[in-house]
């Protein structure tokens, strides 16, 4: 197994690696090495400084008439922005902040919903992680409303697009796809099945929440009319974050206190939030903008500008890395049986973040989680609310081991990674 020379300059990697306080975990004398970013990345300092800030400053409920709540609405707003910023919105109203992209779309299927009719029908898919799926079919359900599942090609585990387009008609509401596949990495045509969705007058609903740490977002490319994600799936804290064009976040009605403010996005935001976690969140993107400045060498670009230079290059750098990793995956499949599921190293990169997910017939998804635990390697097992897609791919109910890869990882980490896993598999202790 070869190490390749990464895309990213290696001293910028460096510092990227520094930032990260649990980056240092170690145990026995081995480094830990984080392949469970799918379910939640590790965080910069400037994250963690950022919400110590507010609770030392400014630790204040909304809409106060002195000057800690002043302070602290200011900082939201500037998450706001920040948030904007990252998926390409025009208006921070335009943003809304929840406890995480679950619940935010549940609240948002509920308001919505209540414009659907018995013989509606909307379109979810076999690929999606559930919260972009029993969030609306449980809204349908309650409306009486029929629900079409748009299935996958289990061969590299992509969306059939075609079949999702026959599903779609007049009568169809909403059609719900993500971005990125939280199981397979596939990345979805969405811009294409949006502008389909607009020629039946249906809504779309993008789920980005595995595609953020990866790419950049730009909700006017895509042309959806809401999308989600969550700050901790890209360096930030745990929070969920709405999209959602402004018509159509002042026209629906959420669920909501009476008390609370009927304007957007106050309306969507219910109860009390987590300002802290949102000075956090506004911090991870000047996280990732910082690397486009870093790159460009330029520190006055706008915040846009930079991120779109930082997701340029971790792309590049990713894919290096997801390159390296499918090919000595297949390596080691030549002689163990392991299957991977997604596209293959033979196939377009571009189409797939570096999420890679493989199981075995005999070793289950959690034997093989606790075996690289052991040697302080990260990694997820079961479905990962990927749920349809497991139950396609007959895997229920054990699942499939997931291999995250982010920019804080390394090819040294990715050559770790595949000599302990063809290690376990041989049944011999790891060099």
């Amino acid at each position: 197994m070869t190490t390749p020379n990464p895309t990213l300059p290696t001293a910028l990697i460096e510092h990227c690696r520094s930032q990260f306080p649990a980056l240092a975990r170690g145990h026995d004398g081995q480094e830990a090495i984080y392949l469970d970013g799918p379910a939640g990345t590790q965080v910069p300092q400037s994250v963690i400084d950022a919400i110590s800030h507010y609770y030392s400053t400014c630790n204040a409920n909304h809409g106060g008439l002195f000057a800690t709540s002043r302070e602290s609405d200011t900082l939201v707003a500037e998450a706001h922005r920040a948030l904007a910023d990252f998926v390409g919105g025009h208006d921070p109203d335009e943003i809304v902040f929840g406890a995480n992209m679950t619940t935010i779309t549940f609240a948002f299927s509920r308001a919505l919903s209540q414009q659907w009719q018995s013989g509606d029908n909307i379109v979810v898919t076999q690929l999606d992680h559930d919260a972009n799926v029993s969030t609306w079919a449980l809204a349908a359900r309650d409306r009486g409303v029929e629900v079409r599942y748009a299935q996958i090609n289990p061969a590299d585990c992509t969306l059939d697009v075609a079949d999702l387009k026959s599903k779609i008609d007049q009568r169809t509401q909403l059609v719900a796809v993500g971005l990125a596949s939280n199981s397979s990495g596939s990345i979805n045509p969405v811009a294409e099945i949006c502008q389909y969705a607009r020629h039946y007058d249906a809504l779309s609903f993008i789920d980005a929440v595995h595609y953020a740490p990866h790419r950049l977002i730009d909700v006017q490319e895509i042309g959806c009319d809401a999308l989600a994600c969550s700050t901790y799936k890209f360096f930030g804290p745990h929070i969920g974050v709405l999209w959602g064009k402004k018509p159509l976040l002042s026209e629906l009605q959420p669920y909501k206190v009476e008390p609370a403010a009927d304007n957007t996005p106050d309306k969507w935001m219910t109860g009390t939030q987590n300002f802290a976690c949102l000075c956090g969140a506004r911090a991870a993107v000047d996280y990732i903008a910082n690397i486009g400045h870093s790159v460009a060498d330029d520190g006055s670009l706008s915040r846009r500008t930079a991120l779109q230079i930082a997701y340029h290059a971790i792309e590049d750098y990713e894919n290096t890395l997801c390159q390296q990793l499918l090919a000595g995956l297949e390596n080691i499949a030549a002689s163990s049986g392991i299957t991977i599921h997604g596209i293959s190293v033979n196939g377009d990169i571009r189409n797939r973040v570096p999420t890679v997910s493989i199981s075995h017939p005999t070793w289950t998804s959690a034997q093989l989680a606790q075996a690289l635990g052991d040697y302080e390697i990260y990694t997820w097992h079961g479905n990962y609310y990927a749920l349809q897609l497991t139950r396609a791919l007959q895997l229920e109910p054990e699942g499939m081991l997931r291999l995250g890869l982010v920019h804080y990882n390394t090819a040294q980490e990715v050559e770790r990674l595949l000599l302990t896993l063809s290690s376990i598999l041989k049944g011999e202790p790891p060099a």
